[in-house]
């Protein structure tokens, strides 16, 4: 049989594949050791991220009082190194000439990172607590810890935000869409989320770049906390960087498939019910259940 005509079309279709017409803005041209930030090492660091904060629900399942410290310690030189080489790799996406720069960089955000780690724990902590009392059918923490999925977006989510907050380009993005492939849940790294968070189920919910929620506050599934239409440059291109999304001040509990959108406030206390249509202020305490034009 003869193959030709198939190598000709393989051969022909390289050829147009390989234009660099067809490849403006869509090409990463890498140089010698600046690759792209790794997918799967990523999702290495959430493993030892979530095994450093749960030890003993993620990760091996053999800790115990006398082995934590060593156990921690281990999982935490190997995040640091794996944070190194994947921030310094976020750096060069940006920076393709200030390699060494780069690396020196790279180690101080990864030690700062880790740095936060305990903070990021009791926090976390918090939101475990908020899950729990949230919801009547969790029998305890540790069901919560262990299978919820706002608790491992959380987790994904307070990582994310903190590298975002150290100015790490790509990988804060990259860490919160594992999390919403994962979980169903969209959480912006720009968001600012208090302490006693929740989201009941979960499935659904986008929470955007410019959001600020307080503390003790609780969504359910299908909500939506986004933008309105964007404004307009003079050359018609969306203006970017202004605060476009909601705040959602304390205490405030969103119904499921509730969209609120524009920035906005939320005032504390306030109940907004399911599936309404929300683009104006709400005052503290008010209760929502119809659409708002």
């Amino acid at each position: 049989m003869d193959d030709s005509k198939y190598i000709e079309i393989l051969v022909k279709s390289v050829e147009q594949l390989s234009d660099m017409n067809s490849l403006k803005d869509l090409f990463h041209q890498h140089e010698d050791g600046t690759p792209l930030p790794s997918g799967k090492i990523l999702n290495e660091i959430i493993e030892l991220a979530r095994a450093i904060i749960f030890p003993g629900y993620y990760g091996e399942n053999s800790v115990n009082s006398r082995t934590v410290q060593y156990s921690l310690g281990v999982k935490v030189e190997r995040m640091f190194d794996l944070l190194v080489e994947q921030v310094e790799a976020g750096l060069s996406f940006n920076c393709k000439t200030c390699v060494q720069y780069n690396r020196v960089k790279a180690k101080e955000i990864a030690s700062e990172l880790i740095a936060r780690l305990p903070e990021i724990r009791r926090v976390l902590a918090t939101d475990v607590i908020a899950a729990y009392n949230g919801d009547p059918a969790a029998e305890d923490y540790g069901e919560i810890i262990s299978c919820y999925p706002v608790i491992k977006a959380l987790v994904n989510y307070r990582l994310a935000h903190e590298l975002f907050l150290l100015g790490v380009p790509l990988i804060p993005r990259i860490i919160s869409e594992m999390a919403h492939s994962e979980t169903g849940i969209d959480i912006h790294p720009g968001a600012t989320i208090g302490e006693y968070f929740t989201i009941d189920h979960g499935t659904g919910v986008v929470i955007g770049a410019t959001c600020i929620i307080g503390n003790n506050v609780k969504l359910y599934q299908g909500v939506t906390l986004g933008a309105k239409s964007f404004p307009l440059d003079k050359d018609g291109n969306p203006i970017k960087g202004i605060p476009r999304h909601p705040i959602l001040e304390d205490d405030v509990v969103v119904y499921s498939n509730a969209s609120i959108l524009g920035r906005i406030t939320i005032g504390r206390g306030a109940v907004i019910g399911a599936n309404v249509w929300v683009t104006q202020d709400v005052e503290p305490e008010a209760k929502r259940a119809n659409k708002i034009k």
